[in-house]
């Protein structure tokens, strides 16, 4: 059998080809540096339009670097940061972000979905101004979530009433944040500018960039620093245009969407090539591009000679499987032949 495509991650997949000729363009001359240069002035208005909003752009290398820029701009070294206890800044970023924010972050209990409710929120609510307690300023969510699940806009805007009533920001972690638009049938703005965030790490490179992603400011009161801790996190791009370039095209007549909504689409035929299997069990809905079921263990090792996938939880031998904007319908095919031969 041939090597075929992974479902490991999305991080897998290469550029997408109007992403690599936004490149090609971008390298035709000299431009002024740090985001001072025309296609980053011109990206950043492109994002005003289409959040709707005089939102604050800073384009940074990477995701980590994303969330680190969005939680540090919110937060000082006495505060409390509540996320997921299966989010990504909690379990995939080392010990980056209590590092760099120097924040206690707590982590919440999400649902069987992934997601955060009320009152698991407002239990960790507790102790306001008292000095031997780190005082909670900000609440991340994921989306899609880690188990590729969506937050509605309703349940953002009431996640986002809870925070403002309790004096906290609230940070989306955006990674895969096209995909849940997609998903949703709605625009950027709607899970975001109307629903009440305050900032937003938005994602590029699970998305079909080479690299970069970008933090979107909703919230003035948090543009005073952002540029300073932007610099301080060594998140500065001297050459901002090739990370703005690829944004660029990515917005641009919705390019995000075509491709977002294509691999929704490839996640939702793998579950249904799942399902034909009793030996599988799908553990989670399949909202956004990731699918998460158990399979059996003896299945991994032959499975992975061909299709690498991550094992999410060896106890129960669930796996995650991912798509992205290259999936095709060929290689969930090859799979589907592949789990036929082992059952």
């Amino acid at each position: 059998m041939s090597v075929m495509k992974s479902f490991a991650s999305d991080n897998y997949a290469g550029v997408l080809p109007e992403v690599m000729q936004a490149l090609q363009n971008a390298n035709t001359a000299h431009a002024r540096s740090y985001g001072s240069d025309e296609i980053s002035k011109r990206t950043i208005s492109l994002f005003k339009k289409i959040f709707d909003a005089d939102v604050d752009v800073y384009f940074v290398f990477n995701g980590t670097g994303a969330n680190l820029l969005s939680i540090s701009s919110a937060t000082q070294s006495y505060n409390a940061v509540l996320c997921a206890d299966i989010s990504h800044i909690y379990n995939d970023e080392s010990s980056a972000p209590e590092s760099v924010t120097g924040c206690r972050f707590f982590p919440l209990k999400a649902n069987n979905n992934g997601k955060l409710e009320r009152q698991v929120i407002e239990e960790r609510l507790i102790r306001k101004g008292d000095v031997h307690y780190p005082q909670t300023k900000l609440l991340s969510i994921t989306q899609s979530t880690e188990y590729g699940t969506i937050y509605t806009p309703d349940e953002i805007k009431a996640i986002s009433r809870l925070c403002k009533d309790n004096n906290l920001y609230l940070h989306v972690d955006g990674s895969r944040f096209f995909n849940a638009a997609a998903a949703l049938g709605c625009g950027l703005k709607d899970i975001s500018t109307s629903a009440g965030i305050d900032i937003l790490s938005l994602g590029g490179t699970k998305a079909g960039m080479m690299f970069g992603e970008a933090v979107v400011v909703f919230n003035k009161k948090l543009s005073e620093h952002i540029a300073y801790k932007q610099k301080q996190i060594i998140q500065l791009a001297s050459k901002t245009r090739f990370i703005a370039a690829q944004f660029e095209a990515m917005l641009q007549d919705e390019l995000w969407r075509k491709t977002a909504t294509h691999a929704n689409q490839m996640a939702q035929l793998l579950y249904e090539t799942l399902t034909k299997y009793p030996q599988i069990k799908v553990t989670k809905p399949v909202e956004a591009n990731a699918v998460f079921a158990e399979i059996p263990r003896a299945w991994y090792e032959p499975l992975q000679q061909h299709f690498p996938f991550y094992i999410w939880k060896e106890s129960t031998t669930e796996v995650r499987l991912m798509c992205a904007f290259d999936s095709a319908e060929a290689d969930i095919m090859a799979f589907d032949k592949a789990l036929a031969g082992l059952k």
